[in-house]
């Protein structure tokens, strides 16, 4: 090999099984820098991709120091996606999987010395969004929104790469920032970590939702996580280093979810959907808490200038796209054989 020949890389990634973490071993086993991609996940799955092997490791485990630093021994990059949502009622359990689990995982990636290291932040680390609405590029503030686990561990963190990029400056640290992630093998995981497993999705028909009720003042944005793995494989390849709005166009709001649905859509103000939403969390028919309801409002919208620029990057789906893919396989129960992305029958077993 010579000089100019770029280096065959090694690639770790935590969370390898669920939304995300599928589409990017996907990504990595078409790039062809990368020769070994190592996914890791509490169970391995029954998937096969070339180049691709799979090993089982719980990052809330005793064992999980240990374990990290021989999965790592060698890794020229470790790609950090894994993430526990629920339970909502149960902050502490969150905290000891997202967070402590994440410090392990930083941790073992600085005592081997892996080179690179790229974090799935979010969105949702961000500060509310500016009054006007502008889109925020990568310095608006990223303190979370202090009212949900989920803001509070992805700001949380955000901190400790702060850190961990002062202690450890030879380490070449990336942070995706994306917003909402869609595809259609996701749908049934996402649909009962944000609903309920037994929430029927076939009600999410166009002859069955004549009136979509909104939310007065809500607007996101969305991406394909196809499109977000692109990003991840070329930030594991490239010499990039901070981090990186990830987003697609449309901006999603009420009247765009409406035309996606065929239906007419009907503006409530928030305290009518967040009473509704807050009595099925209580009853526990409902997995999304308030507090992660208040912090969608406040989101900002993501200027993605700097991905285009340094990566190299542009979403081949739009915003809409994605959506529908997720509507899709919301009303056909579509699944990967992994345990997070499996079906309704096998996430029960």
């Amino acid at each position: 090999m010579t000089s100019s020949t770029p280096k065959p890389l090694r690639v770790v990634v935590t969370g390898a099984t669920g939304n995300v973490g599928t589409s990017v071993m996907r990504r990595l086993a078409e790039e062809p820098r990368v020769v070994s991609a190592l996914g890791l996940a509490r169970r391995t799955p029954r998937l096969s991709y070339p180049g691709v092997e799979w090993a089982a490791c719980d990052l809330t485990a005793p064992e999980a120091p240990d374990r990290l630093l021989r999965l790592f021994e060698g890794a020229d990059a470790v790609v950090h996606l894994a993430w526990r949502f629920q339970p909502t009622r149960d902050a502490a359990v969150t905290w000891e999987a997202n967070v402590l689990g994440s410090l392990r995982v930083f941790e073992a990636a600085a005592t081997v010395g892996v080179p690179a290291l790229v974090h799935a932040s979010s969105v949702g680390a961000y500060a509310p969004g500016p009054a006007d609405g502008h889109r925020v590029d990568e310095s608006w503030p990223t303190h979370g929104w202090p009212g949900a686990a989920y803001t509070r561990e992805k700001a949380y963190l955000e901190r400790v790469l702060d850190t961990f990029e002062r202690d450890h400056p030879d380490t070449r640290v990336v942070r995706m920032r994306p917003a909402f992630l869609f595809k259609e093998s996701a749908a049934g995981e996402q649909l009962r970590i944000f609903g309920h497993r037994l929430l029927p999705g076939r009600l999410l028909r166009p002859d069955l939702l004549p009136v979509l009720p909104g939310v007065r003042g809500l607007r996101f944005q969305a991406l394909h996580t196809d499109d977000a793995a692109d990003a991840y494989a070329r930030a594991v390849v490239q010499e990039v280093r901070g981090p990186f709005n990830l987003a697609a166009d449309p901006v999603i709001d009420g009247q765009v979810l409406a035309a996606l649905l065929e239906s007419r859509s009907v503006e409530l103000p928030p305290a009518l959907p967040r009473a509704a939403l807050s009595a099925g969390w209580r009853l526990r028919a409902l997995g999304a808490s308030p507090g992660l309801f208040d912090a969608v409002l406040r989101l900002p919208l993501l200027d993605t200038a700097r991905a285009r620029a340094e990566l190299g990057w542009s979403p081949e789906h739009s915003a809409t796209e994605a959506l529908d893919a997720f509507l899709r396989g919301v009303r056909s129960h579509g699944g990967l054989p992994t345990a997070p992305l499996a079906g309704h029958e096998a996430a029960a077993a």
